[in-house]
């Protein structure tokens, strides 16, 4: 191997090493603490960052020299998810649990703001909002986007909130962050969240974690529903069945 070949494999695993330790951080990192994590040069850890922020890779924090995963990053490892999903045995699961609730259930993650369905499985009613996996949502008002919200670092969730719009898209809608925040708080209590047709009037949701191997919630497992043909009461009862089928997806995925 060249010299030059060997130089390039070097920058790519320092490279492949600082989105390691940042995906891992649940706040922006300076590169004074990436050189001492990674055990590099201060020099080398700013050229590489410097490399990936012009990618859009990395994201330098406004008004300071920290740095977080990039949205070029965040785009690709969730089309990454995405696409796993449609062909994993999680789809299967998912699949399995619409024809055991009767009702549509979809995957979802937070991303800028709002929720990214990773996977979606419609119900046969006539009767259903229809999406596609790859759509987004609003995170504020909807059963998913409540309950990554909850369980998100606060001053992630405060960052989130505050560069985002909170719609009133019906009666129901919370935009006050101070019962946002009182929401979120119970979501984490009671360890699920409802949505009480509070982004389209007549349909009722709910939605459990999803986690890694470490406890930590990554995505979102939601049922959602027309308030003709489901109460939220009732909604309630499926849960064991959706707490169920989130540790599945959950062993699925990771």
């Amino acid at each position: 191997m060249t010299e030059q070949k060997t130089s390039a494999n070097s920058a790519i695993s320092r490279s492949f090493d600082v989105l390691d330790v940042l995906s891992r951080q649940l706040r922006p990192v300076s590169i004074q603490e990436l050189s001492l994590e990674l055990g590099v040069p201060r020099q080398s850890v700013h050229r590489l960052i410097g490399q990936l922020e012009a990618l859009g890779i990395v994201t330098r924090e406004i008004g300071s020299e920290r740095f977080s995963v990039g949205t070029r990053l965040k785009s690709l490892s969730l089309a990454c998810l995405s696409s796993h999903q449609q062909t994993a045995s999680s789809h299967a699961i998912l699949e399995r649990l619409v024809g055991e609730v009767g009702e549509t259930c979809n995957v979802g993650m937070l991303d800028s703001g709002q929720v990214f369905y990773l996977d979606r499985v419609e119900c046969d009613w006539p009767l259903r909002v229809q999406l596609r996996p790859g759509s987004r949502v609003p995170a504020h008002c909807t059963a998913i986007g409540k309950l990554l919200l909850a369980f998100s670092e606060s001053r992630t969730r405060q960052k989130i909130l505050a560069n985002t719009k909170l719609s009133q898209l019906t009666d129901n809608t919370i935009t006050d962050p101070v019962l946002l925040d009182l929401a979120f708080e119970e979501i984490r209590t009671r360890g699920f969240s409802i949505n009480n047709e509070e982004d389209s009037v007549g349909l009722i949701a709910l939605a459990v974690p999803i986690r890694d191997p470490s406890g930590t919630v990554v995505a979102g497992l939601g049922m959602h529903a027309p308030t003709a043909r489901v109460s939220i009461e009732r909604a309630k009862g499926f849960l064991p069945k959706i707490r169920a089928a989130a540790d599945e997806i959950a062993e699925a995925m990771f």
